[in-house]
């Protein structure tokens, strides 16, 4: 049986749900409004996910299924094709974040717990012609970016208190110009990113430990506050680890930035823990294109060479919807091993087939869609784990 129609559904079909509201153009980054019909369309994933639960033992549940989202895409598109025609790109002020409305999750309360998670939210948002930065007035749009971070909380808040905030991230669309035109509008992402952070540590910190934390656009403006901010020394003896998964590191960068410090095991503190996923024939992608090599560490033996990590190394995959439930678990799904050419994290246990892409700006066995949900319950001990090291519990 192949198992992508039981465990991946959910991911995959929000992915397709995405690449529809791909397009070619931009306004200006400076702040803009934008059509948010692909909010609507995750909404509507949604609900098919809660209708496409399949029985792990009868695979024409699950072929019945995946012809419910496709049919659901189908009738989607023309709503989605018509709300990218009719945005109009406005001006938008940078996001207040005194105002709690501007967060997606504020937990100030329960200082017992031991240390603040930053976790700054993945892509959501498709891009039109009108608009390439998210905007934030949209309710539609606000609900798919804290179901985003839903998939993904459970990994990171046992312990802590959990601190996202809301900004104008950029469009999937931005992904396909070349990576020198992107940065007007990844600077105004970081822009807002950047306010939230400060402000969080102005008002909300305390002097607790960080667990900084991001996944694929998440895990760039992760990486560009270590860059920032984190050459502070006082900054930099707060922070439990930064996750910054689903983006690249190189060795240039740690060499501008001493700052950015890699794990090297499965302890350390004050360091970044990152990987990228691919199947093991992959040798250019967008996080990791041909001729770079990353810095990795491998989530299952936590060992930054070529050491293979057999599959029984690994405690759960885990794939999760909009409210953070954990719809399936997989324990033992694969292992995983490092790439020394390229720094990427090899995958040899799954199949493109069962787990596609599901991007327009990704070829198949590119695995980035599955690096948190692959090594779940490994990435939730290890947050833990380093959490634990800080404080010496």
């Amino acid at each position: 049986m192949k198992r992508r129609n039981q465990h991946s559904l959910p991911y995959f079909l929000l992915a397709l749900l995405l690449s529809l509201s791909l397009a070619a153009g931009c306004s200006p980054a400076a702040g803009n409004t934008a059509a948010t019909a692909e909010a609507s369309l995750e909404a509507e994933a949604e609900s098919v996910t809660s209708e496409t639960a399949v029985s792990e033992t009868n695979e024409s549940d699950a072929a019945a299924s995946e012809t419910a989202a496709a049919e659901t895409v189908s009738e989607t598109e023309t709503a989605q094709t018509d709300a990218s025609e009719t945005a109009e790109a406005s001006d938008e002020a940078a996001p207040d974040y005194s105002d709690a409305a501007n967060w997606a999750y504020l937990e100030t309360e329960d200082t017992q717990k031991a240390a603040d998670v930053f976790f700054i939210c993945p892509s959501v948002y498709g891009g039109s012609d009108d608009a390439c930065n998210m905007s934030l007035s949209d309710a539609h749009t606000k609900e798919s970016f804290v179901g985003a971070i839903n998939m993904e909380k459970g990994i990171y808040d046992a312990d802590s208190r959990f601190f996202a905030p809301y900004y104008r991230q950029i469009g999937l669309n931005v992904y396909e110009m070349p990576e020198a035109d992107r940065e007007p509008y990844l600077e105004t992402a970081y822009a807002d990113v950047r306010d939230a952070f400060l402000y969080y540590m102005e008002n909300y910190n305390e002097g607790r430990p960080i667990v900084l934390a991001g996944f694929s656009q998440g895990a760039d403006m992760c990486l560009r506050l270590m860059k920032d901010l984190f050459d502070d020394e006082a900054l930099a003896d707060q922070l439990v680890a930064c996750y910054a998964i689903g983006w690249r590191i190189t060795e240039e960068d740690v060499e501008e930035y001493p700052q950015l410090k890699m794990a090297t095991g499965e302890n350390d503190t004050g360091v970044i823990v990152s990987f990228n996923s691919e199947a093991e024939d992959i040798t250019d992608s967008l996080m990791i294109p041909e001729g770079t090599k990353t810095f990795a560490i491998n989530p299952l033996n936590w060992k930054t060479d070529s050491t293979p990590a057999d599959k029984s190394l690994n405690l759960g995959a885990c794939f999760t919807n909009y409210s953070g439930e954990i719809t399936s678990e997989i324990p033992e799904l694969t292992g995983a091993y490092i790439d020394e050419t390229r720094g990427s994290l090899k995958v040899p246990d799954v199949s493109p087939e069962d787990y596609p892409a599901g991007l327009s700006i990704f070829t198949d066995g590119i695995y980035h869609l599955y690096d948190y949900q692959f090594f779940y319950r490994n990435l939730q001990e290890n947050v833990q784990t380093r959490i634990d090291a800080f404080t010496g519990a």
